[in-house]
Order: C-alpha cells, then structure tokens, then sequence
C-alpha cells in the first residue's frame, strides 16, 4: 500500500511540474511591434507613437490591419482607413473630427509573444533551433596557417571573443558561438532578418580604444538630461509605459551631494503629488557598489533608450553611454554601464603586448594575484605618459568594440609605456582581458567557411510540417492501440500523450532548443514508448492464456517485461549520449529530445499505465480483461 502511493506521489508531482512548464506555451500571445501615424482627411499628422505593442487578434484597428499586419514581413510598411481607439483620440491635440476615419500607417519593427500569467509561473519558454525560427548559420575558420601553435591558440579565442563582442551589440536574442574542432567557430543567430549586416559586422577589424570616465557632474547631468527628455516625450514611445518607476531613485542618490540627496528626500517626502514619469531612465540603472549597472529585466529597454538618436543629441557634450562586458559565469546577469567621455586618448595600434603575470613582493594590489602587464611602443608610450600624469585618480576604460571590459585607476604617471591592470580577480579573467588586449589587431584571418539562411517562411513550414508529422503518426500509432488491445491501448494512449507532454516540458526547464532532428527524435520516441506497451500487453496475453487471474497476468506481465524494456532503453540511451558527445548542431538536437523520450517513455509506459491498472482494473476482482 506504502509503494502504491508513493508511486500515486511521483506521477502527480512530475504532472504538476509537467503544466507548470507547459501553461505558458498555451497562454503566450503575439505581439506586433509597430511605429504608428494617423492623419486625418486632410492629411495632417495628428497622432505618432513609435514601438507600440499591438495584440495580434485584438481588432484595435479594425479587421483590415490585423488582416495586413500578420502577413507583414519585418520593417515593411502598410496603410489602412480605420479609426484610432478613444485612448489615443483623447492624446489628439487641435480640432479633429473624430466620426471620420484616419489613415493608418504602420511600420512593423518587431514580432514577439509575450506570456501572461502570475509571475510565479515560470518564465521559461520552448525555444525553436535554427531551422524551425529562421535566422543564419556561419561557420567561421581562423587562418593559423605560419603560425606557432601558442599564437594560433591565442588568435582563435581573441576571434571567438571579438565575434561574442559584436553578436552582443547586434541584438540577437540567445545567439550560439562556439568553437568547434581546432580552429573553426560556429555562430548561429536565430531570428535573424539582416545577414549581410550581420557579416560585415562580425568580418570588420577589431577596434581597441582607451577613453577616460565621465565626473560624477557629467554623469548627473545626463541621467537628468535623459529623465527630462524621456519625461516630455513620454507618449511618443509606448515601450516607456513598460518601465517600473520609482519616485527616487538608488542612482540619483549616489549621483547627488549628501546635503542635495538630504535637501531632495525632504522635498519629495513633503511634496503632496509627485510629477509622473520623472525618473523614468533612472529607474532602469541601479547601484551595486560603487557602480552603476542595468539589471537583466531592463536591459532591452536600456538599450532602446540609449540608442535613440534624440537622446545622442541632448547629451551633455562629449559624453556617450557603454554597457560594461558579459560576466561569462552568469550571462542572464546584471550589466555595468559606463559613462565616458568620447575622445579616444589612445588606440590599440600602439599597444605591443599584454601579458598575464602573477605578483611579487609585499605589493598588496598585486602580491601573489594576476595582473595583465601592458607594453606600449614609443609613441604609444608618449602619448599613455600625458594621459596618465593628467588624469591621477581618475578612471581610464579599456574598450574593444564598443564594450566596456575593464575600467581601472590611474594611480601614477606612467612614462615607460608599461603598464599594469590590477584589481582582477582569479587567473581566468585576467587570461580573457589579455587575449581582449591583444584583440586589437588579429593575428590571424577568420574567413567563413559555410554560411545558411533560413528564412522565416521556410521555418514556420518546417515546424508545420513537423506538427503535421507528429499528429499523424500519433493518431495513427493510438488508432492501432485501440483496435489491436481495446481498453488497455486507450491506457497506452493515456500514458503516450503523457510522454510528448513529459518531453516539451523538459525541453523547456532545460532551455533547449527544438529542432526538426528534435520532432524527429519525438516522432521515433512515440514508436518506442509505444513498443514497450506492447511487450507488457504481450506478456499479460500470455499469462492470461495460462489460466492466470488478471491481477497476477497484470503483475507478472510487468514483471517479466520490465528487464526486456530496461535493455532495449538502455543501450539506445547509450547511443543518444555518444551521438550528444560526438554531434554537432542538428545530431545533438536529436540526441537530446531522443535521450528525454527514453526517459520519459520509461516512466509513462512502467509507471503511468501500472498505476492506471492498479487504480481502475484490478481494484475488483475481474474474470477478464479487454486487451
């Protein structure tokens, strides 16, 4: 009784997990994200808002752009008569007349879902590969030709690093990019529109540049200048109205003055209402430390913020905004952000070489900890002498392709053209920033050595046929179940619609991506999930046919079958890790739905149906069985 529920406990504790992770592939809906106008009869403009999200199926626009904006490909533009809603009338300012219909121009910039639930549901979401989402697959040689087998090692990372660099500034949601065998990169970028910008991005020379940190004044000055802006143009863009706001915020706090931040809490405490939308840019920045830093949640809206060509233009002079490098051991992390001013005291082109070197002596910044030593030619070695002896305690960013990787003190005036940069801290990172240094002028080609686009269209087809392929041989597969072995293959059924639930719900905790080799690995899941419904049915037959009692043909039926099943598992199990260890891209893809699929068939065609037998069966005494 104590094994019964036990087992009762584990199949409703892996069902619960099951819909946790799979609710929200049922709930997610589209969303198209659209620059707007509406002009009126006349054709004057009188309503703009730029990424307004657009709930694909709502009609807000009326039928006619939904008909359109579903079938709009990307930064293609469309027009329709329509009538914009009453909250965007009530924005219109002058006399309009609003029982006429507007024109509706919309630019479509984005297409995304998004999953409304409470949020302690999760966040997880089935991820599509490549081929299924559409996007570009490269696959980049680095020429070691001539090269002494240290130095080609090191070309090879300085690629890959520069390469992640550039794909982090490009946009790409969850891009892959990483070394295969000895000298070649794979990069893939799913959902990707652009990819002859995405080439030139990825082929140009990598620009190492060294540019002094911005005052703590010129950094106040430019949050208020954005959080003024953003605040006065607060309709013009509808991914503002996403942000959280806070009435003061962490930032201005370290950014004001004691006696300000003192003189700004009374005010605020005392103030009876507090002017909406005041910290808008403020409240995506946080403090950690004695820096700033944007959090993960509010990084693409960071981004958005920072990149419009307004907010260049109300800059303070001479400053521009940096996100600070990716920490590779928490990707899904926080970002430091920089504020530095935009004349670049020196380039890459003078620096010889960055060394990784352990400390010596009694030197508390350096004593037995790594430090990357830096050697600068001659007019390098000038020029390094001024910025150092007229920039003491200050800042001085280290910056490759327009990110941030290291933001030391200058403690000294340096006259010799070495340098050290201290302050790091395990051997790895100080391993990275060297190879970073050294990035600046590659010492090796990367030339692309296979390259493939799949275009959105092909990718929705093939997922398409995919599904299609799957339902049939699902259908198929229960059909013969139920025709062959009656009410036992409706229990078969039970438990093979439970394995493909079991499946999309580990590939989600995972964060895998499915792929078409995956659905493959589905499909080829689903016969054997099946298979060992069979060798079980087949043994209670058997026990059946020689007289046994249906309990005892039930349990000895599982008994006898359980170790066929366990080896026939097993040795594929086995062949799906060497496939996983061995395979690149689409074999893996297999292997890992195909090696879940072993998993869970096991569970649902041992467990699941025993339990079902147990709970419905052979509760009574039966003279038969349907099977």
């Amino acid at each position: 009784m104590k094994k019964n529920w036990f087992r009762t406990a584990i199949i409703i504790v892996v069902f619960l997990v099951t819909i946790y992770y799979l609710l929200p592939l049922i709930a997610k809906n589209e969303y198209a994200i659209v620059n707007i106008e509406a002009y009126d009869q006349d054709s004057n403009l009188i309503y703009e808002i730029n990424e307004h999200e657009y709930k694909v199926g709502s009609n807000l626009f009326g039928q006619e752009f939904e008909d359109q904006i579903t079938m709009t490909e990307i930064h293609d533009s469309i027009s329709v008569t329509g009538k914009l809603p009453d909250y965007m009338l009530r924005n219109v300012e002058g006399e309009v007349d609003f029982t006429q219909d507007q024109l509706i121009k919309a630019e479509l910039v984005e297409k995304t879902s998004r999953v409304e639930l409470p949020s302690w549901f999760s966040s997880k979401q089935l991820k599509l590969g490549l081929d299924l989402q559409g996007g570009m697959h490269l696959v980049l040689e680095v020429d070691t030709e001539g090269l002494q087998p240290e130095i080609a090692e090191n070309a090879i990372k300085s690629a890959q690093q520069i390469i992640t660099n550039r794909i982090d500034q490009f946009g790409v949601a969850e891009p892959t990019i990483q070394k295969i065998g000895t000298k070649r990169i794979l990069v893939q970028l799913p959902g990707l529109r652009d990819a002859g910008r995405a080439k030139e991005l990825i082929g140009k020379t990598a620009l190492l540049e060294f540019q002094l940190v911005a005052n703590t004044q010129d950094i106040r000055n430019s949050v208020e200048a954005i959080d003024e802006y953003l605040k006065s143009n607060y309709d013009k863009y509808a991914y503002l109205k996403s942000i959280e706001e806070e009435k003061s915020t962490a930032v201005e706090e370290a950014l004001f003055e004691s006696d300000e931040a003192d003189s700004l809490a009374d005010s605020t405490a005392a103030a009876v209402e507090e002017t909406s939308h005041d910290h808008l840019f403020s409240s995506l920045v946080a403090v950690y430390g004695q820096r700033l830093i944007v959090r993960p949640e509010n990084l693409e809206l960071f981004r958005k913020v920072i990149n419009l060509p307004e907010i260049q233009e109300i800059m303070p002079e001479g400053v521009v905004i940096l996100l600070g490098k990716v920490d590779k051991d928490n990707i899904q992390g926080a970002r430091p952000v920089y504020f530095l001013y935009d004349t670049v005291e020196l380039t890459g082109t003078h620096l010889k070489t960055a060394d990784v070197r352990i400390g010596q002596g009694m030197d508390p910044k350096i004593a037995n900890k790594p430090y990357v030593s830096l050697q600068f030619d001659n007019e390098g070695s000038r020029i390094f002498a001024n910025v150092t002896g007229s920039h003491i305690n200050e800042q001085l960013a280290i910056v490759l392709d327009d990110i941030v990787h290291s933001a030391p003190v200058i403690n000294d005036k340096i006259r010799d053209g070495n340098a050290m940069i201290t302050g790091i801290g395990e051997m790895e990172e100080a391993k990275d920033l060297s190879i970073v240094l050294n990035a600046g002028n590659l010492p090796a080609p990367v030339n692309i050595v296979e390259e493939r686009t799949v275009g959105p269209t092909l990718g929705s087809d093939s997922v398409k046929a995919g599904f299609k392929a799957a339902i049939i041989g699902l259908v198929l597969v229960m059909l013969f179940m139920i025709i062959y072995y009656k009410l036992s293959g409706v229990i078969a059924n039970i438990a093979l619609v439970g394995n493909v639930l079991i499946i999309l719900a580990v590939l989600t905790m995972l964060n895998a991506s499915l792929t078409m080799p995956g659905i493959a690995g589905i499909i080829l899941t689903i016969g054997m999930a099946v298979d060992a419904n069979v060798l079980i049915f087949e043994r209670i037959r058997e026990e059946l046919r020689a007289g046994k009692t249906v309990r005892t043909a039930i349990d000895n039926g599982y008994k006898r079958a359980v170790i066929t099943i366990a080896d026939a598992n097993i040795t594929t199990l086995i062949t799906a890790v060497v496939l996983y260890q061995f395979g690149t891209g689409p074999i893996r893809g297999f292997a890992v739905t195909l090696s879940i699929g072993i998993l869970a068939s096991m569970f649902t065609a041992i467990v699941l149906t025993k339990a079902i037998y147990d709970g419905v069966i052979t509760r009574k005494p039966r003279k038969s069985l349907s099977i």
